[in-house]
């Protein structure tokens, strides 16, 4: 092993982190360079502030890219008992949920970046905050192995950048074009920011040129701009993909999954009879949120004041039609600063999945978001991020 071996790392976030800690481990001489004032300040957000780091259920098929299967390797390696392992090792317990989301025990953040910033610290990392690299070229010269753990456009409030793409393409990467993901997405509706601030439970379709694309349940909020929820979160990476090879993007919301359409006008239809002195907005209320009742009305040109009695079976059938199958169409998705991942980047085709070096430069190492790899919901990009970063500390540590 070398003792003197130096390594850089561009990025304190989650994989560059871990990606220092594992390095130093092998007594390589490690440095940091975080464009921010603190390192892990996405980790700190991270599950409102929570944590979701990562999933007891992970496979290739959790994630997306132009080559989804790149994280296999990464996974099989460094999967959800192996980081458990080392989360125990600096103190951090889990906490395993029954959907198989974990959470540090603390239930706080803060908890994982001080672990492993201490940690870091405590083995010799160097780290170098506010300092924002842009000569990478260089940077190779003075270091035995450069790693560019820099994430991605997301959050750029939090320093979301595309310096990882822009080095990359410095040493002739492909770059698979970028977009949001797990990000809430716009409406083009007269009615839906009429609902803003309602959260309602129900099942989310996604219909891409008019064709069905993924089903999910979850909840689902409405806002000024459209929709978000995690019911939304769950579809917004195909979404926003389509979205940008410009694709005909719809939604279609249902707001009573246990009905189907039958029994749901027979029910409007019952009470409408039943309760004559009611109108329609007093039927619908019992069943969904009022101003989702006022906007479902609106969107049918029913009346909010109309007497319940004055419903026909066809109206009845109308209205359950409507609340089963409520379809918005998409125009836009919130944006880079308010999604929580992105997916496209670095060309994984150009990089060993085994080791995560680039084919084109020697020791030269890309981790984490950074690259075309996009996870689901629920820890599985924090999960790619510790296994990415792994792999790739341990082939320099050779």
């Amino acid at each position: 092993m070398q003792k003197n071996k130096k390594v850089a790392i561009i990025g304190g976030g989650a994989s560059g982190l871990l990606c220092a800690v594992f390095c130093a481990k092998n007594s390589l001489e490690v440095d940091i360079f975080e464009q921010n004032a603190k390192c892990g300040k996405k980790i700190l957000v991270s599950g409102n502030g929570r944590c979701n780091i990562t999933n007891i259920k992970l496979s290739a098929r959790d994630y997306f890219g132009e080559n989804p299967d790149f994280a296999r390797d990464a996974l099989d390696s460094f999967g959800f008992k192996e980081f458990k392992e080392f989360a125990l090792s600096i103190g951090l317990v889990l906490n395993v949920l029954d959907d198989g989301r974990c959470y540090p025990m603390s239930n706080e953040s803060k908890s994982v970046v001080s672990l492993l910033l201490s940690y870091a610290k405590n083995l010799g990392v160097n780290i170098y905050t506010d300092t924002k690299i842009r000569d990478i070229k260089s940077l190779t010269q003075k270091y035995d192995s450069v790693v560019v753990a820099t994430g991605s456009q997301s959050a750029e409030h939090l320093g979301g950048n595309d310096d990882g793409l822009r080095f990359a393409k410095e040493f002739g990467h492909k770059i698979i074009p970028v977009y949001p993901s797990l990000v809430q997405l716009h409406l083009n509706s007269a009615v839906a920011h009429k609902m803003s601030g309602t959260k309602t439970s129900g099942e989310v379709t996604l219909l891409v040129n008019n064709k069905k694309d993924i089903t999910t349940l979850g909840d689902i909020l409405f806002t000024s701009y459209g929709v978000s929820g995690f019911g939304i979160l769950d579809i917004s990476q195909r979404a926003s993909l389509a979205l940008m090879e410009f694709s005909r993007v719809d939604i279609s919301i249902n707001l009573l999954p246990s009905f189907d359409s039958q029994k749901l006008s027979a029910h409007i239809s019952k009470l409408s009879q039943q309760t004559q002195d009611f109108l329609i907005l007093d039927i619908l209320v019992g069943l969904v949120p009022l101003k989702i009742a006022k906007g479902l009305l609106q969107s049918l040109e029913i009346n909010i004041d109309t007497p319940a009695k004055q419903l026909n079976t066809k109206q009845c059938k109308k209205i359950a039609n409507q609340m089963l199958n409520w379809r918005f169409e998409v125009n836009d998705t919130h944006g880079f600063r308010h999604s929580e991942v992105s997916g496209g980047g670095v060309d994984t085709s150009e990089i060993d999945p085994k080791t995560m070096e680039s084919m084109k430069k020697n020791n030269l190492y890309f981790c984490g978001e950074v690259l075309d790899i996009v996870g689901k919901r629920g820890g599985y990009n924090f999960a790619f991020a510790w296994a990415s970063a792994y792999v790739c500390a341990r082939d320099i540590s050779k």
